[in-house]
Parts: structure tokens; sequence; C-alpha cells
């Protein structure tokens, strides 16, 4: 089994990735701060908090969202783009450029 394999192995029919520890954690902290930050918003509506303050946070949690997006986009490319690209299978570009639209709606 080559490196792409191993890194793209199917699961019940699914790719999956391999990630770096140094990746996971990073990926993973982000994730704990944006479900915070969700938490936060919900317990401002119970608690009938101002629309404005309630406004303001999911404007935050929405960037940190697309932050989270930009890292593992960059990540994706560097690893599983370059990789295959590297290897003859130009069709992650079509993959890639698909995924690239339906961010940028």
């Amino acid at each position: 089994m080559n490196e792409i394999e191993k890194n793209q192995k199917n699961c019940c029919g699914k790719k999956t990735k391999s990630r770096t520890e140094e990746e996971y954690k990073d990926l993973i902290n982000r994730l704990n701060r944006i479900e915070g930050q969700i938490r936060g918003i919900k317990k401002m509506v119970e608690q009938d908090a101002y629309c404005v303050d309630i406004l303001t946070q999911v404007s935050a949690a929405n960037a940190a969202l697309h932050s989270f997006n930009k890292v593992l986009l960059a990540n994706h490319i560097r690893t599983c783009v370059a990789e295959n690209v590297k290897n003859g299978n130009e069709e992650i570009v079509d993959e890639l450029v698909m995924v690239l639209q339906k961010l940028m709606k």
C-alpha cells in the first residue's frame, strides 16, 4: 500500500485521512473553541440577551469557522492534493475545484 492509499484509506466507501498529532490537536482545539462559542450564543438566547450582542457573537463564531476552513483547506492542498498530483491522479484537481466552488458560495 503506497502513502496515498494509507492517507486516503476507505472506510465504509468513504475516504479518510491520517493527520499528524499537531494537525489533529490544532483542528480539535479550534472546534472546541467554536463549540464553546455556540454554547455561549445558545445561553445568550436563553437569557434573553440583546439582539446586537447575540449577533456580535454569531459573527465571531462565523469567523472562527471560516478560519477553521482555511486551515483545513491549506492542509488538504499541501498533503492530499499535492501527493495525488505528484502521483498522476489529476482527478483530485477536479475535486478541489468543486470544494472551492462550494466554499465560495
